[in-house]
């Protein structure tokens, strides 16, 4: 199996040696990663590779709808969907409607500190909302900025990096927030196509959701209806937002009755079939 377009040379030419199926892992639209756009040469070479591999792939899948099909109409190659699902959570979940269990309600954000998060916005809108806690979880480029950011806003009571942690322990952290963040930005046709594996941790943890308007994350939040989508990163509107969620219990209860039904439905043990039978097809799993 290759997982994403770096590894794809090497497994394409290990399968050619040894006759085995190649079944291609795509996890992002690589060639439109933000840390190719603007790189010319280096994306053009992944381009080549990607025009020179991909069609003669017989099974392949992707993490969203609009990437198969981008990749469907590229090169007449049937990608199909497997999306990246948490398995059902097993803990018991704090009621993220009764605010009043915590004395000062979490914020969370958790994945990688790279460009295009939009955790500036949400940290300047943090100036609003002293009252709340925002927790950020992961590490990445952008860690020093973000650390400066707060230091030069006088935010460090409010704002906490909390670093890695082992996803085990991640999860009871999820659970005790009272509001996922995932603000993704249009940074090129991987970010505006993504479905963020934090998004499926929020719901499986019963959190309402604050997302960017990008098209497969607002079908996800409207369709169950567990959040609210915003199109602005401007960090007076996003602290007039995250006031509304903490505060509109009635709104989060219907959040809360809907997160239970996204969670059963959005997660690995329904999802995990459509794996299981790619590989059956490519002889792989008998």
């Amino acid at each position: 199996m290759s997982n994403d377009l770096d590894t794809l040379p090497a497994c394409w030419l290990a399968s050619k040696i040894k006759g085995l199926p190649l079944v291609y892992d795509s996890h992002e639209y690589f060639t439109e990663v933000p840390e190719l756009i603007g790189r010319k040469f280096v994306r053009n070479f992944w381009l080549i590779i990607e025009k020179n591999l991909v069609p003669g792939l017989k099974y392949a899948y992707t993490v969203s709808e609009p990437i198969a099909e981008e990749y469907r109409k590229a090169y007449n190659v049937n990608f199909q969907v497997i999306r990246n699902l948490p398995y059902r959570s097993q803990h018991p979940i704090r009621s993220p409607d009764l605010l009043q269990s915590d004395p000062i309600p979490v914020i969370i954000y958790q994945g990688s500190l790279n460009p295009g998060r939009g955790l500036e916005s949400v940290i300047l809108a943090m100036k609003q909302l002293e009252e709340y806690r925002f927790r950020i979880f992961g590490d990445g480029p952008l860690r020093k900025n973000l650390e400066k950011l707060v230091e030069e806003n006088n935010l460090s009571g409010c704002v906490l990096f909390m670093g890695r942690v082992p996803f085990s322990e991640l999860q009871s952290y999820t659970r005790q927030a009272s509001l996922g963040i995932s603000l993704e930005e249009n940074l090129g046709r991987n970010y505006y196509y993504s479905l963020p594996n934090k998004l499926f941790d929020y719901i499986q943890a019963r959190i309402p959701v604050l997302v960017s308007g990008l098209p497969e994350m607002r079908k996800i939040v409207e369709g169950y209806n567990v959040g609210l989508v915003t199109d602005s990163l401007n960090p007076e509107i996003l602290a007039r937002l995250i006031k509304g969620i903490m505060s509109d219990e009635e709104k989060r209860m219907i959040w809360k009755k809907n997160l239970h039904k996204a969670a059963e439905d959005l997660c690995w043990e329904n999802e995990k079939g459509k794996m299981i039978e790619i590989y059956m097809q490519a002889g792989l799993i008998l």
